[in-house]
């Protein structure tokens, strides 16, 4: 066993498809892409993991609230920085979830150990290291398959779980409306159905008849057994759950659509989570939005309303964070609010400069925006945090993507041009009308400051002639008065 380097390329595997280079310059012919026999043999450890207090009374009194945990990664593909930053960005959500990271392993393999995730032999190891630093918890940095979480508890002799049910458990610790805790409950079931486990005689017992009733001799037959039972009642669950969001979705639906039938413009705020998404939305507009440095603050989605320098009204709604192999369970659960992103004019994607993956950010909100159908809207990416972040990484993010502004929700900087650029790029009516419009038909004159672009307006002895730009709906009220 290793210690992981904290930076540099000296363990990357060197070979390729079909050959490796000797020192001397000699090719040898390998059998596929092979690794080096010291990474199959290694699992080394992350360093600078550990969210461990040093204060003793403090660690008195967090031991007994919080989980203590080793966390678990197999690196399959990519270079050693993107390894590292997968196990930091769990040792994050693990934190955020409430516990102590305590220590991180890392497995080099071509793909993860069908029965106990790291393989047999790194399994025991991991127990050691459980062990040693006096954990109660496994955290893996994947989905792992039922079989496999069983297999690993069974030797390291602790609870297992994997990312999936980490990040549930945040979203159920963060829901706060209605929506929102019935969207985590659905997925949570859903991820919790193929993997309930029997214990024992409790699960495999049998009832049938009124048994369960307590009717005694005479009642009992052929029935469910327990986990039957379960599985059963969790279906049940489920279905009432989608039923109720159906429900919700209506509600949210209607409101969507009073804000199109009044043609306000609307900017879906989205990111990566612990970008500045509600940092951002509360420097736009004040919304006053909760705001934490930790993820998935914000679960519930926030709408509110903003004008233009000449008054033309919009909407930026905050939406959930997303991240990278976001669960599937999640996507479908909280389809019905990222759809607040589907149905946007404009997509204001917020990027952390001071991540040090922003790349891969960027693709993973590209590949949820992906799943909800809303990749054909016009994106301007506000790279936020520029007061953290190293200047040589904001030039490179700017050049790899044109047009992208640099801002800092924090410190206000780069947020004036990002209003203007937000307010270019709103649709804007478009169909030009000259009307003359009786005085008894104020409710006309406000609607077309409100929802259209008024060019000229003069009040004359007939009533109020007016020129401007409105949309298709406005125009037909407006025919019968067209000059």
């Amino acid at each position: 066993m290793r210690r992981w380097p904290q930076q540099g390329t000296q363990n990357r595997p060197k070979g390729t498809m079909t050959a490796r280079m000797h020192d001397d310059g000699h090719i040898a012919n390998q059998d596929g892409d092979q690794l080096e026999r010291d990474e199959r043999a290694a699992l080394r450890r992350v360093q600078g993991l550990s969210t461990e207090l040093q204060d003793i009374s403090e660690v008195e009194y967090r031991q007994l609230r919080l989980e203590r945990v080793v966390l678990a990664g197999v690196w399959t593909e990519g270079s050693v920085q993107d390894a590292e930053n997968s196990m930091h960005e769990l040792a994050a959500l693990a934190e955020t979830a409430g516990s102590t990271v305590l220590d991180g392993v890392l497995q080099r393999r071509h793909k993860p150990d069908p029965a106990t995730y790291l393989g047999s032999g790194k399994a025991v190891e991991l127990r050691d290291i459980v062990l040693a630093e006096g954990a109660d918890t496994v955290v893996c940095d994947s989905e792992l398959a039922p079989s496999q979480r069983r297999a690993l508890e069974d030797v390291v002799k602790v609870k297992v779980i994997d990312r999936t049910a980490l990040i549930l458990d945040i979203f159920a610790q963060h829901a706060t409306s209605r929506e929102g805790r019935a969207q985590v409950e659905l997925a949570q079931l859903q991820y919790l159905l193929p993997r309930l486990r029997g214990w024992g005689d409790s699960m495999s017992r049998q009832a049938g008849g009124r048994v369960a009733g307590g009717e005694g001799i005479g009642s009992r037959g052929p029935g469910e057994t327990k986990i039957e039972l379960d599985r059963r009642r969790i279906n049940q669950r489920i279905a009432k759950l989608r039923r109720d969001l159906a429900g919700m979705k209506t509600t949210r639906d209607t409101k969507r659509s009073s804000r199109r039938a009044g043609h306000v413009p609307s900017v879906a705020i989205v990111g990566y989570t612990n970008a500045g998404k509600s940092s951002l939305l509360n420097r736009l507009t004040g919304a006053g939005v909760l705001v934490e440095n930790q993820l998935f603050a914000t679960l519930d989605p926030t709408v509110r309303r903003a004008e233009t320098a000449d008054g033309r009204p919009y909407t930026l709604a905050d939406t959930v964070g997303f991240v990278r192999a976001l669960p599937h369970q999640l996507v479908e659960a909280f389809r019905s609010t990222l759809e607040e992103a589907g149905d946007a004019d404009l997509l204001l994607h917020v990027v952390d400069g001071s991540h040090p993956d922003p790349e891969g950010q960027i693709s993973a909100v590209r590949e949820v925006l992906a799943e909800v159908e809303a990749t054909d809207l016009t994106e301007i990416i506000a790279i936020n945090k520029a007061d953290l972040a190293q200047p040589g990484t904001l030039d490179e993010l700017v050049r790899h993507h044109p047009g992208a502004l640099v801002v800092s929700a924090r410190t206000g900087e780069g947020i004036e041009a990002l209003v203007g650029v937000l307010e270019g790029a709103l649709p804007r009516p478009e169909i030009a009308v000259e009307v003359l419009l009786p005085y008894d038909r104020g409710d006309l004159v406000s609607r077309l400051h409100a929802e259209g672009e008024v060019l000229t307006e003069e009040h004359t002895g007939e009533g109020t002639l007016v020129q401007a730009k409105v949309s298709p709906d406005l125009h037909g009220l407006l025919g019968a008065y067209a000059v």
